[in-house]
């Protein structure tokens, strides 16, 4: 197994390990629907799910730096997909929400050692190869509630067992790539001993600093995915249907940012995608909020994806760069920690749309990106470092 295919066997652990986390929402309204579940009981559920992920991320991502277990991958997966999976087969509400939080402790660890491995992995190209492993989650989250739905309208709520399928798949191949991982990992553990990848110190300043913007990037991405095709409907009076396509329109476009965003970073540098990714929301969000045709403001969603993906990558790669000897803890941070904080922040957004408009909750979400384009001017250059050789 080659670099360039570790990579892609990783990315796609990130894509199975995702779809649970995608899935989730859609199967929510099964359940609400088959347990008379309330509004908050149904909430409860989700914030189970994602606050045991997020939260404990940073703790899988120190355990790995310090004592790395390549075997943890294929266990997350396989526990992700058996959390969710197994949503379906029980009637307590209790049960499912220890279920949910079985399922977020395998997805919490597997983003940490498995962007470690990227990173080992992608020699020269970290920001090209970030960009592969961040595919890899955009698509599980786009997915997961396509494979749920269709599952449960075929069979039930106990359609969700499927799920449990493709984790199973993936833990076999991981399971098969364990040797190759852990030679990755000796081979940059002996580089860095003999001084053939140099050794910085961390500076811990700075990623705080990018832990802040990716703070701000989070809430862009949330309130815009969450609201978008509210804004469709409670805006525009247009359909849900077109609400949907307004919401897809925004995640394909996404799909090459993010690709489009590791490439360039890669040959022009982290920081300055980080810097334009940033601009360009600043200027794009307040013109889209003053369009008053729904056709025009379908267009300008395809930039505005884009942009914000496009930083996507770059800020988990300098955050790797920024803490060279806790390149784990940083990727639980990147990945878990500081991206929970959109989904924190989606309901106080909603609060203001709930008081004075939809399109005062957009208008909210234009402040982020200026703040985070002069946040950005203040972070150091990346240091880079010499790749592990195969």
């Amino acid at each position: 197994m080659t670099r360039y295919n570790m990579v892609l066997v990783l990315s796609f652990g990130h894509l199975i390990t995702d779809i649970n986390q995608g899935a989730l929402p859609a199967i929510l309204p099964f359940l609400i629907s088959e347990y008379g579940l309330s509004y908050s009981a149904g909430a409860t559920i989700i914030f189970a799910a994602n606050s045991s992920s997020a939260v404990i991320q940073p703790l899988f991502g120190t355990i790995a730096d310090r004592v790395s277990k390549n075997w943890l991958l294929p266990v997350a997966v396989l526990m992700a997909g058996l959390g969710i999976g197994s949503i379906g087969l029980v009637a307590d509400y209790y049960q499912i929400i220890i279920l949910t939080i079985i399922s977020g402790i395998g997805i919490a660890a597997f983003h940490p050692q498995a962007a470690r491995l990227v990173n080992f992995a992608a020699g020269d190209k970290k920001g090209t190869s970030m960009s592969l492993f961040g595919l890899g989650g955009i698509l599980g989250f786009a997915i997961g509630p396509i494979i749920a739905t269709t599952a449960m309208l075929t069979a039930g709520l106990r359609g969700t067992v499927v799920l449990i399928i493709p984790a199973l798949v993936t833990f076999l191949i991981l399971v098969g790539g364990l040797k190759r991982f852990n030679s990755l990992e000796a081979g940059n553990h002996h580089s860095v001993k003999h001084g053939q990848s140099q050794r910085k110190e961390d500076r811990w300043l700075a990623f705080s600093l990018l832990s802040l913007i990716i703070m701000g990037r989070s809430t862009i991405f949330f309130g815009i995915n969450t609201f978008i095709p509210l804004y469709w409907t409670g805006h525009f009076n247009r359909t849900m249907a077109e609400g949907g396509i307004a919401l897809s329109t925004l995640v394909i476009s996404g799909v090459f940012g993010n690709l489009a965003g590791g490439w360039i970073s890669d040959r022009f540098g982290f920081k300055r995608i980080i810097i334009i990714g940033f601009l360009g929301l600043t200027v794009l969000l307040p013109i889209f909020i003053m369009i008053d045709n729904p056709s025009i403001a379908l267009i300008f969603l395809v930039p505005i994806g884009f942009m914000l993906t496009a930083t996507y990558s770059p800020t988990i790669v300098l955050g790797q760069n920024y803490l060279p000897n806790h390149v784990g803890f940083s990727s639980g941070v990147t990945l878990g920690l500081s991206v929970a904080f959109g989904g924190i922040m989606a309901p106080f957004i909603g609060m203001v749309g709930d008081h004075k408009g939809i399109w005062w909750a957009l208008a909210v979400l234009t402040l982020f990106p200026l703040l985070n384009a002069l946040l950005s001017t203040a972070l150091p250059e990346s240091r880079k470092t010499v790749g592990v050789s195969d």
